[in-house]
């Protein structure tokens, strides 16, 4: 029997490529929590934290005209830490979507709103690609924002809130949206701090 579903690349391109005509097909499909992140949300989350790993380790960055690499051990742990808070930033997202619907006119449904916020972060997971060179980070922060407008469209379809309400709901949901991004960052910046060594001043120049 041939799923009904796209492949994650397809549908990956078509969120990225045509939100308004995709968002109605998402919003229609039988869809499960466990279903979306093992087809879509495990393998693109890692994007990022693959990148980032390489990027870091392998080519590292430059600070004030002098270039360092980040210790592996380092690395690694802040790969395996930025993979695995964005697999459960994306789920508290989800239920904050659902939570916030009623406030707005929506309808709440916890896959629904797992669905807005595993679909819309796929700009930022296909754009941590860039990661893999640190001085690019930047630019990828930049593509990432697409998620918001991915977002904005997506509320109002997929969580059946008012049009007139859709900018409103967006940007309350944007806010715990950066919220969540600052705690991860911070856990994430913890962790690598952990498993940094007391090297010599210089013992990461390239």
């Amino acid at each position: 029997m041939v799923s009904a579903h796209p492949g994650l690349v397809e549908r990956a391109k078509n969120i990225l490529v045509t939100p308004r005509t995709e968002w109605p097909v998402i919003d229609a499909e039988p869809s499960t929590v466990g279903g979306i992140y093992k087809n879509y949300v495990l393998v693109l989350a890692a994007i990022p934290a693959i990148a980032g790993l390489i990027g870091n380790a392998l080519f590292g960055y430059s600070v004030l005209g002098v270039a360092y690499r980040v210790p592996i051990v380092t690395a690694l742990s802040s790969a395996i830490a930025t993979y695995i808070l964005s697999l459960v930033s994306v789920y508290v997202l989800g239920l904050i979507i659902d939570a916030l619907a009623p406030s707005f006119g929506g309808t709440r449904s916890q896959v629904q709103g797992f669905k807005v916020a595993a679909y819309s972060n796929t700009a930022g997971w296909v754009a941590g690609i860039l990661s893999i060179i640190p001085q690019l980070v930047p630019i990828a922060g930049l593509l990432s924002l697409y998620g918001f407008y991915l977002l904005y469209l997506g509320l109002p379809v997929v969580m059946k809130a008012p049009k007139e309400k859709a900018l409103a709901y967006t940007i309350v949901t944007i806010v715990a949206a950066i919220i969540l991004f600052v705690v991860v960052g911070a856990v994430v910046g913890a962790v690598g701090s952990i498993f940094t060594p007391v090297m010599p001043a210089g013992a990461h120049i390239l």
